[in-house]
């Protein structure tokens, strides 16, 4: 029996998760949803396959948790998405190993795309 992969899906806006949850059940990703760095990260994150994350929100900012994350070794890749993606905020967090960095309103294309390299898939040693 095949699981899906499980994405965490972390932003304050409640329209956001939602709409975040749908386009990635529709790719065939369990998801898991936190509207807050602080909540995702009292969670059980070594069951995540990929994080995708608003880069500002209340409290920590998703730039912060991920430095969080690497501190304590955890590797999985992250999407950052934001309405407020500056060149700076894009830099920093490519510089942190994202995958990705969208920008809100999030292009179900572009999203499929950042996750596509991540599923578990029958191609070996391409």
């Amino acid at each position: 029996m095949h699981n899906h992969p499980i994405a965490s899906v972390i932003d304050d806006d409640e329209s956001v998760r939602t709409a975040m949850s749908s386009l990635v059940r529709s790719l065939d990703w369990d998801v898991r949803l936190y509207a807050s760095a602080e909540a995702f990260l009292a969670s059980d994150v070594d069951q995540v396959a990929c994080i995708i994350s608003d880069v500002q929100m209340p409290g920590m900012s998703g730039l912060d948790m991920y430095r969080h994350l690497l501190d304590k070794g955890v590797t999985q890749p992250i999407i950052f998405i934001s309405a407020f993606a500056s060149d700076a905020v894009r830099r920093q967090a490519l510089d942190l190993g994202a995958l990705c960095v969208l920008t809100k309103p999030v292009d179900g294309a572009e999203v499929s795309r950042c996750l596509a390299g991540l599923e578990p898939d029958d191609s070996q040693g391409e």
